[in-house]
């Protein structure tokens, strides 16, 4: 047995350490993981309004200067002079040096200027080609002049001599003469690394993946594309479903965020925030997934895991020696207290007996005369338990008797570590005369015969046990009348009716009529005493089993069984003829009459309050036709 309350020491420690870490790394890990995806979100809308605003100041400044050249006079009017003029070198050399100021004030890495009526393109050295109508190269330049649109942004190839074909923003805008009329297409290019090297920083920096996309989805610019290599972003990351939402999104104030629908492999997901730049009409996308943060987490998780695991059996080895260290103390003192423990309760109690739970048996040579004295010499306890109860107990206690002390429920008592019952009963020891009596029951384990044994401790508790009842007496009497108070009224008219009703009862409100003026006319002591007058006549009036009770004042309640509805009417026409008399003491003298309210159950109900409601309604009819009489509770009242 001490093994098994070892094993199951062990495993109970166990259990609770496991899950108490569990929980803790449990609770743990999902707070780090939830703090975790606040800071995604954080750094990615932190990482997203950075190159917002980067990219502002570097693509929104080469806008303005195009959109300035575009609206400049000087080169509006050497645009209309170049039907004329534009084979002449000094007029080449006018516009060379035109575009090669802005190129150096602004250190672009492209200015140039291309004419619609001789498209010839011209940059800051002078003309560079003539851009000829089905070229692939040319193609970006009547795309624009069929567009409509003022300006536009370009991905290309940067084909100027010295430029080694470099990956070029270009922004382009249009030339209108004084007719409105185009006549010119001017613009600047800024080296695409530029951009790129702008988004390497911010993904370096914040460990996220940056991305500029126009509104047709493709990547114009990214840290692995450029706009000229045609890459359709909702594609590349396998996000159609979130395509109408993204290109839809126009406010160029606020950033548009969403955890990635259809990302989820492995419990990972992406959080993407959206930002649009009306400048430029791209989109700004910034993703940042959770892939990296779950292997750290599930890293850290693994390690928590091992070590609470090492701790649980450090713990268990620990717990282990001193258990069974300690049991060995343990026993040694349990069999110095119980022997001591046994010496005093003798003194105490009147009987002390010992019985072997485990084999059903006494346990003692005192124990085995107490069996052959009632007759149940060699009797298995449970037997003779059975028997004292049937020969000894009342009958209304020996259920609860054997149930306390039974096999059975010692050992579920024991085994669920509590060594103590207790019952109390009434007993005879010569069949009339009947006392009470208390059982102290302690259960332990007894390692000489490995046995669950019990002591039973008899005390004669009557005289204990009849003061009590007289104080509940008291609590529940009145103390001028020796009827029932109010409470214990309602809680013993409660009692019968939530049980089975034996047939009809009546519920009596009776109320003194104008006992004010026994007060009033001859003073307190003579009303008290017409109160005990009253009382001393309804309890000669009333049977042995009606409970009478005061609720207070000059009003009681008398509750009781009827034969029929009638049977009430009668025995309220008998008291209210019982109590119409004369009070007399001391030479005062005052008429007495009663006024009676009437309840029937459970006709009117199957409470207290519910029959206490009913009949005062019906005493107040009594008092409204004259009082001296009875009234039965009508519905319609």
């Amino acid at each position: 047995m001490k093994n098994n309350i070892l094993f199951k020491t062990n495993l109970l420690v166990s259990v609770i350490l496991l899950v108490g870490f569990a929980l803790i790394a449990t609770l743990s890990y999902r707070a780090n993981y939830n703090a975790s995806l606040v800071k995604i979100k954080q750094v990615s809308s932190l990482a997203s309004e950075g190159i917002y605003y980067r990219l502002s100041t570097l693509l929104t400044k080469p806008v303005n200067i195009s959109q300035t050249m575009a609206h400049d006079s000087l080169l509006i009017k050497l645009l209309e002079e170049e039907g004329s003029r534009y084979q002449e070198t000094a007029y080449q050399e006018t516009i060379r040096k035109y575009l090669a100021t802005y190129k150096n004030k602004y250190a672009y890495d492209s200015v140039f200027l291309v004419s619609t009526a001789t498209n010839n393109y011209y940059n800051f050295n002078g003309i560079d080609r003539n851009l000829a109508r089905g070229e692939a190269e040319n193609v970006w330049y009547y795309n624009f002049l069929q567009s409509g649109e003022e300006y536009s942004l370009n991905i290309d190839n940067d084909e100027v001599a010295g430029a080694a074909d470099k990956i070029t923003l270009f922004v382009n805008c249009r030339i209108r003469d004084a007719a409105g009329q185009v006549i010119g297409v001017v613009g600047v290019g800024v080296n695409i690394d530029y951009i790129k090297g702008l988004l390497q920083e911010y993904e370096k920096e914040y460990d996220v993946a940056t991305y500029l996309i126009n509104e047709k989805g493709e990547i114009e610019v990214s840290s692995l594309y450029n706009g000229h290599q045609t890459a359709d972003w909702f594609k590349v990351n396998d996000s159609e479903a979130i395509r109408s939402e993204v290109l839809e999104w126009k406010n160029g104030r606020t950033n548009w965020d969403i955890w990635m629908p259809g990302a989820v492999q492995n419990n990972e997901k992406s959080y993407l925030v959206v930002r649009y730049i009306p400048d430029l009409s791209w989109y700004l996308l910034v993703k940042q997934d959770t892939g990296a943060l779950l292997a750290e987490l599930n890293e850290k998780m693994l390690q928590t895991v091992v070590l609470i695991l090492l701790v649980i059996l450090l713990i268990i080895l620990i717990i282990t020696s001193v258990i069974r260290k300690f049991n060995v103390r343990m026993t040694q003192l349990l069999e110095e207290r119980q022997a001591l423990f046994k010496e005093a309760t003798e003194q105490i109690y009147d009987n002390i007996y010992e019985l072997n739970i485990t084999k059903n048996r006494a346990a003692s040579k005192k124990t085995e005369l107490y069996f052959e004295a009632l007759g149940a010499k060699d009797l298995p306890y449970e037997d003779f338990l059975q028997a004292v109860a049937d020969k000894q107990l009342l009958e209304e206690y020996r259920a609860g008797y054997v149930a306390t002390f039974s096999i059975e429920n010692v050992m579920r008592h024991f085994k669920a570590g509590n060594n103590y019952l207790q019952y109390e009963f009434r007993i005879t020891e010569n069949g009339s005369d009947y006392f009470w009596m208390r059982i102290d029951a302690y259960i332990f384990y007894s390692e000489a015969d490995d046995s669950v044994h019990m002591f039973t401790y008899r005390k004669n508790i009557d005289e204990e046990k009849r003061k009590e009842l007289e104080t509940q007496r008291k609590a529940s009497t009145d103390e001028m009348t020796g009827v029932f108070t109010k409470k214990a009224t309602e809680r013993i008219i409660d009692s019968v009716l939530c049980g089975k009703l034996q047939g009809c009862y009546s519920f009596f409100i009776i109320d003194l009529d104008n006992f004010k003026q026994a007060n009033d006319l001859h003073g307190h002591i003579f009303g008290d005493y017409c109160i005990r007058e009253f009382v001393g006549r309804l309890k000669r009036f009333c049977r042995e089993d009606d409970i009478i009770g005061r609720l207070g004042g000059d009003e009681f309640v008398v509750f009781g069984t009827i034969s029929d509805p009638e049977g009430a009417c009668r025995k309220a026409a008998r008291l209210c003829q019982k109590l119409d008399t004369v009070c007399e003491d001391s030479g005062s003298c005052w008429k007495m009459s009663v006024s009676v309210g009437i309840a029937l159950a459970p006709q009117h109900g199957r409470s207290f309050a519910e029959l206490y409601a009913k009949a005062d309604k019906a005493l107040y009819r009594t008092k409204d036709k004259g009082k001296n009489g009875y009234t039965v509770y009508e519905e319609k009242e």
